[in-house]
């Protein structure tokens, strides 16, 4: 009789078990690590607004500020400047949706415009991001732990600043 070579069913249940184990303690550190970049990125997406905002508003000055797709790129190809399209924002971010976070800039009715915010709120509080973030005229970043996001510049400005 000949000896048989290889694993026994409870040797390769064993190694499975591990793998799960192992599993089960390195995935939710995944996520976290994923939300947390995700945040990163809105904070990014948010001072890239500001910014957009501000040179918006000192190249048109008769217009003011303005909403997302009048700041940034719309379309394919080469994005010629214009005060309805100025091109200073990637169309990703002119979409409004990037890296889990929804987007939201928009100028206060007025000629000129005089005030802007700037709101950036995960997609799926708790699984793509937990805080929103927001900004206005002012260009200080200011940070929402519940998700939700300071939709005007009287609720944005009610939020703890980032650094804080």
């Amino acid at each position: 009789m000949r000896k048989q070579k290889g694993f026994s069913l409870i040797e390769l249940l064993i190694v499975v078990a591990i793998i799960l184990i192992i599993a089960a303690i390195a995935i939710p550190n995944l996520l976290r690590a994923r939300m947390a970049a995700n945040e990163s990125s809105a904070v990014a997406s948010i001072r890239t607004i500001n910014t957009a905002e501000v040179t918006y508003n000192s190249t048109y000055p008769t217009v003011g500020f303005a909403g997302l797709t009048a700041v940034g790129t719309t379309g394919a190809g080469v994005c010629v400047p214009l005060s309805t399209n100025a091109c200073l924002i990637d169309s990703v971010l002119t979409l409004g949706t990037k890296s889990g976070y929804t987007f939201v800039a928009a100028a206060v009715a007025g000629t000129p415009s005089v005030t802007y915010t700037a709101n950036g709120k995960p997609v799926t509080v708790n699984q793509t991001g937990n805080r929103a973030f927001c900004s206005f005229e002012d260009a200080v970043l200011r940070v929402d732990p519940a998700g939700v996001g300071g939709i005007t510049a009287a609720a944005c400005a009610a939020f703890l600043p980032l650094n804080q």
